[in-house]
Order: structure tokens, then sequence, then C-alpha cells
């Protein structure tokens, strides 16, 4: 849209002579208008309170009805600046405020790269996106105005009818419903709340669910309700009762459903149509997938990079291309760095179609706080706190292309509005905010715009949020007063690397085919609760090959007054027999919640090497007559005979990196030296720690004490750490590329 002038009363605001802005907080003009219309005219003399006054009333009658808004973002984030926090219990007291309410033309693209909770739950049994953050995000998006339109309603009774909406789409179940009133029950679902004809929408949901053969298999699975009906309008939309959800049915549910709650038309799109996952890379080298399991894991290490792994070739629907090349204003919300903005704009196209919309303003608002495991470590620096330049550096080294052209102005909450007392609270709970280092976003090449964009509700309440409403009308100053924005030096932050191929699953597969294959690939013999137990850790760990577990023939539990294996070496209570295939577990231990993931992983680690010694045995070294250690010696299987993952090159390379030394006089034989009595962990059972390990590094806290010198500053004076912290990275190598193939720099 074109920018209009300044109105008479914001130019002599401005005059050198007059100076009313001196008066308001701020380090520049901009601030200082936005803070005027965020908190009102300050205590001044008439004369200069009259202008100011003017000015405000003419900054607030500033047209946004027809302004097109763009924000990008994942689910907390989005939803709150967009209309309030959906999950939130008091966001049904004021449902219609934020960016909805001052720019009604306002559109939300979402990642949907979630895999945990419910929506996890559903990828198991649908060949669709993650539902969860649209879900989220759809709920956030409804209008007050159009929904009383809709549905002949007043005020008080749209406000009723979004509450109701609230209690249906957050109701979490965890025992299966026998029938929809069972589940309206459950909600608390009063008839008279809601119009007829919505009430007819959402009973043609729920009956889905017990009518569509692939509804009613996630329906036995606790589910927020919520996404089980996007689910429903995504099925409803097919063309025939026997079609896989495309394209089509995905994008038609979603704004079908998003209307009939009030939402505008194509309100809620999403960043792609095609499921797909994160791969993290993290500053040790080790490479993981799983959006849910790296917020759980909390490495201590920074993450490095992250990459979206998309089941075939990735589509962005032509609706979401089309609001970002036509869009007004685009906006980064916040939310976590490396989860929901970043996976967006990796999606090929999207970040383009962002540069290549040139007359958009563009702005990213900063996150709050660190975020443990993501923000609590800085890549380039581990050992000082987390700044909004580094924000900036970390979506600069993700994003295919750079930050180049993707916002200008950065919006955040100035900290020095906020009580020391509420900071000293968080600080209390180890929650730290992300502090603003002024010169350096200017030298990077952005604006920094602080401030009070923050809930004064919540404030009084010790809380610091994001407030909607005041989000909103910072960006609604900003847009008003864009030529006061001032020229930017633009980046000056080189890509980490250009947009290229996006990583894709050989042969394309979705989430659930992918389950369905791994479970088909479970043996046979092991008891149903192990069965259940391995089926998840599958899930759960979707960086586990099915060649994996090729040399297993089942898992066996073994009662703790039968368990006679020699724990001389470690406290693992569980173990790979490679004599009969078997994972064998101590009873007591499978059944220890604490325990049981640790339980299984370790021995499926270890049934990579499969059945590769012949022989092993330790004797002792005498040296002039004294016991001076002990030598282990091992003898490798004839390469027929072996059942291993691992080719003879491959099996060599490893046994020498853990410091096995092949005998120069015998083929297949390797030893080791063992001083005094040190410690010595064997090669199968440190295979499968570290297989526990980098999978989850919770789970084996061995190997996260031997990882930790990686961490420290290495000093020039001690070889010998040297060539630990060498070992440790080749071991780490090894395992990306040879056990989960994956390759580096990926």
């Amino acid at each position: 849209m074109d920018k209009s002038p300044l109105p008479k009363s914001l130019a002599k605001a401005l005059d050198s002579r007059f100076q009313p802005l001196d008066l308001l907080p701020g380090r520049d003009r901009l601030e200082k208008f936005i803070e005027l219309l965020l908190s009102g005219v300050p205590h001044c003399p008439r004369a200069m309170a009259g202008v100011l006054a003017q000015a405000r009333q003419e900054l607030d009658a500033t047209p946004t009805a027809q302004v097109k808004v763009v924000v990008f973002g994942g689910g907390s984030g989005l939803s709150n600046i967009l209309g309030g926090d959906s999950r939130q219990s008091g966001w049904a007291e004021n449902p219609f405020a934020g960016l909805k309410e001052i720019f009604p033309k306002t559109k939300a693209v979402v990642c949907v790269t979630d895999d945990g909770g419910s929506t996890g739950e559903l990828l198991k049994d649908l060949d669709l996106i993650s539902l969860g953050d649209l879900r989220h995000v759809l709920l956030s998006s409804i209008q007050g105005e159009r929904l009383a339109r809709l549905y002949e309603l007043g005020p008080d009774q749209a406000r009723e009818v979004a509450s109701f909406l609230y209690t249906l789409f957050n109701y979490r179940y965890q025992q299966v419903p026998a029938s929809a009133d069972e589940i309206l029950k459950g909600c608390g679902y009063k008839p008279e709340v809601l119009p007829i004809s919505l009430a007819a929408v959402i009973s043609d949901l729920l009956d889905l669910l017990f009518t569509v053969p692939a509804l009613a298999r996630a329906r036995k699975r606790p589910h927020c309700l919520g996404n089980l009906l996007l689910a429903a309008a995504i099925y409803k939309k097919r063309k025939t009762a026997e079609e896989v959800p495309g394209e089509l049915a995905v994008m038609a549910g979603l704004d079908w459903l998003g209307q009939m709650i009030g939402a505008a038309p194509k309100a809620v799109l999403p960043s792609t149509v095609t499921p797909a996952h994160l791969k993290i890379l993290y500053a040790n080298g080790v490479l993981v997938a799983g959006e849910h399991k790296s917020a759980e894991a909390h490495r201590s290490t920074p993450i490095h990079q992250v990459f979206v792994e998309f089941a075939d070739r990735p589509v962005v629907p032509a609706e979401t291309l089309n609001a970002i090349g036509t869009a007004d204003i685009i906006i980064f919300a916040p939310g976590s760095l490396y989860t929901s903005i970043t996976p967006i704009l990796q999606v090929p196209g999207i970040a383009e179609a962002v540069r290549q919309n040139k007359n958009s303003l563009k702005i990213l608002v900063a996150n709050l706080w660190i975020q443990k495991g993501e923000t609590d470590l800085v890549w380039d620096s581990p050992h000082r706190r987390f700044y909004v330049s580094d924000l900036i550096k970390a979506y600069n080294r993700n994003i295919p292309g750079g930050v180049q052209g993707l916002f200008s102005q950065v919006l955040l909450l100035g900290m020095r509005d906020i009580p020391g007392s509420i900071l000293q609270s968080y600080a209390v709970e180890d929650k730290m905010p992300i502090y603003l280092d002024r010169g350096e976003v200017w030298n990077l090449g952005f604006k920094p715009l602080e401030a009070k964009i923050f809930s004064r509700d919540l404030l009084r309440q010790g809380k610091v949020q994001h407030g909607p409403g005041a989000l909103a009308q910072a960006v609604k100053a900003i847009w008003g007063l864009q030529e006061l924005a001032g020229a930017t030096t633009g980046p000056a932050l080189p890509p980490l690397y250009a947009a290229g191929e996006p990583l894709i699953v050989q042969p394309p597969e979705s989430p659930a085919q992918r389950f369905k294959r791994l479970r088909q690939k479970l043996p046979l013999e092991m008891p149903a609760a192990v069965r259940t137990a391995f089926t998840e850790l599958l899930w759960r760990h979707w960086d586990i090959k099915a060649a994996h577990l090729d040399n297993i023939s089942g898992v066996a539990l073994v009662p703790q007054s039968d368990w006679h294996r020699c724990q001389q070496w470690d406290r693992v209570h569980s173990f790979y027999d490679p004599d009969d295939g078997l994972i064998k577990i101590r009873e007591d231990a499978f059944f220890d919640d604490h325990h049981q993931e640790m339980s299984l992983l370790v021995p499926l680690g270890q049934a990579l090497l499969g059945n590769y010694v012949e022989s092993r045995e330790m004797e002792d070294v005498l040296v002039a007559g004294r016991v001076a250690g002990k030598l282990y010696r091992i003898k490798l299987r004839s390469e027929a005979e072996r059942n291993t993952f691992f080719s003879p090159t491959e099996l060599d390379d490893y046994l020498q990196m853990v410091r096995m030394i092949p005998a120069d006089d015998q083929r297949q034989v390797y030893t080791r030296l063992i001083n005094g009595n040190e410690g010595f962990t064997p090669p199968g059972l440190l295979m499968g720690l570290f297989y526990a390990w980098y999978l989850d590094n919770r789970h084996a806290a061995h190997i996260e004490y031997k990882m930790a010198i990686s961490r420290l500053p290495v000093s020039s004076l001690v070889p010998e750490q040297l060539k630990m912290m060498g070992r440790r990275e080749m071991m780490v190598s090894f395992f990306r590329q040879v056990v989960f193939h994956h390759q580096a720099g990926q």
C-alpha cells in the first residue's frame, strides 16, 4: 500500500523548536511514538499535552482494515500475538484481541514439524502433516465480529460461543470415548450455548471419528479433541471415502473448519502440506531427529543447525505463497528459535517469496526468554549468555540464503520496563531474558525497537509475556510511521549456505508409514508389555533404522532371582546375547520407568555388533612376579560366520577407535592393555552405551561424563587431552555417519 504523508500534528511534534517527544521514553522518534500510542500522553504542560494527544489520536486512527498481514510461527508464540494463547485458561475472557482485531486481514503461516503429544499420536495413524499448532492457531484466529455476523449473535453470546470452543478444542481424554455423546458430556457441553448450525458442524465431525476407519483408529489413542476435529474436517473434504487426504483436502478442511468457528477465509495456512520432521545438529557433531525429543533432552552443548527432513518432495500451498507475495506487513512471531520460524523458512520457496516481496514492512519480534536446550548456550561462545544479536545470527545460520531480505526491524520488549523483583523471581526459576545488545544489532544491519509490548494484566500478576493488544498497537505505529523507520545498512551477515535441495526420506514415506514398517520389523518373540514399549521406543527415536533390528530375534524378561550376569564392568541390567539373538532384561529394571528405555537402548546398540566375537579372554600381565595389569583379548569370527551391521572395514575402524589394537601376527585378533586396577568398558558395552547416549544423552551418564572433555578449553600443554578429544570426535562422527547414516554437514 502507498505510504501517506505525516499528519500535521505528527510533523509538529517533530519540530526541533518544540520537541514534546523529549517527554517520552525511547531512544529514537519511532520508539517514542510507539510509547505514545501504548501508554498515552504523559503528565506535562498543557501545550505539549495537546500536541501529543492530537498526535496520538491521529496515529490511532491509522487505517488498518485493508492492510494484509502475514505472520510466521509455531504454536504458542504465534497464537499469542495473533489473538491470545488459546491454550491458556484466561484466553476465553478476552478471545478477540490481538493482531486479528486491528488487522482483520491477518493470515498465519504455521510450522508443521511438531511431533509431540496428541500431534505425535495422530502421526502414527494418519498420513497427514502435524495438526497441533494449526489447531492452536486456528482457535486464536476467531474474530468476534465475524462470529457474531455468521450466527447472528450479540457480543456476549459471541464470547460465550468462543469460550465453549476453547473448552471443546482443548479437551483431552485419557479413556477411549465410546460415543460422540460421551465426548460432549466430558466437555460439559450445553446445547443452548452453540448456534444450531454450528452445533450440527461439531456433531458431524464427531460422528466421523466413529465412522471413518482411519479416524476411528486414531481416536483410540489419548488426544486433544481439537486435533481430531481438524483431522475429521480434512477427511470430510476428500473426494472419495477411500482417498488418502492430499493437499486439496488439507487446505479445504482447514479453511472450512476455520470459517465455521469464525476465522477469516484462509486465515491459517500450513507452511507445507508434506509431512516433515526436524533434525538437530549440535556443536559436538551429534545429529538427531525429533522436535519434541530435542526439547526434552537438554544436551549440554549448543545447537549449530537444524534441518527439515520431508517425507516426499515438499509442496507449498499456492495460497501460502500468494499470501506472502501480496502481504503489506510480514511478521516473524516470537517462539522457539529452532522449532518454529526456522523450519518454515527451510521449506523450499518460502524464504525466497519473502525476499521477493520488496514492498512489505518486515518485522522480527524477538523472544523474551532464553529457552533451555536451544538458546541457553551460544554456538560460537558457549560460555556467555544469549543476546538478540545471537538470535539474528542463529536465523542467518539456519535459513537458506541467510536473513538477507527477510526483515529489517527487530521489535522487542524493553526489559528496563519490567520491575527488578519480577526478573529476580524468574531468575530463581532459572529463566533468564534475552537482552538487547543494541550496537551489535545495528552493526548487523537491523534496527532494534524497544517497546512495552507486554501484557499489563499479567505483569500485575508477576508474569512477563507478550501482550497481544500491545504488540498489535506497536505494529500499527510502525506501519503508520514507516518513513520514520529509517534505512538500515542491510545485513552484514554472509549466509552460511544457499538454498539447495531439501532433505527427503528415501524412499519417500510418511511418519505413519515408517511406524507401520518398523512395527512389522519387530521380532515376534517378546512379551506384550515389551512389544508396546519397544514400539514406542522406535517411534520416539526416529533415527533408529530398520536394519538396527536385523540381529534381534526377540526380547526376554529375566526374573531378578535368575539374573546371574557378571556386573564387573557395568550396572546395566540388560544385554544382547549373540548366541540366541535375544535382548535379555532383568525384569525389575524393565518395569522401572527410570530404567526401561535404557534397558532397551543399550542392548539394541550392542546388537549392531551381532556375533562378531568368536572368543574373548582376560589375562593377568605379570612384571617381576607381580600383577601390573590385564590384557583383554578378542578374536573375531570369520567374515562368512558374522552377523553384524558393520562391514569389515567399519568394524575394524570401530575397534581401533575404542583402543583395541590389531595383532600383527594373528588375523582377527585385537588386544587392549589395562593398567593396574584401571576401569574398562568392553567394546560391546561401549557400543550400547554410546548408542543410547547419542539418541538421548539423559540415558547414559557414563558417556556424558566422558564427553564432557569436549566442552573444556583446550590446553596445548596437555597432549593427552587433545588425543582424548580427537577420539571423542571420531566416535561421534562414526555414529553419525556409519550407525545412523547421516552425512556430515546435513
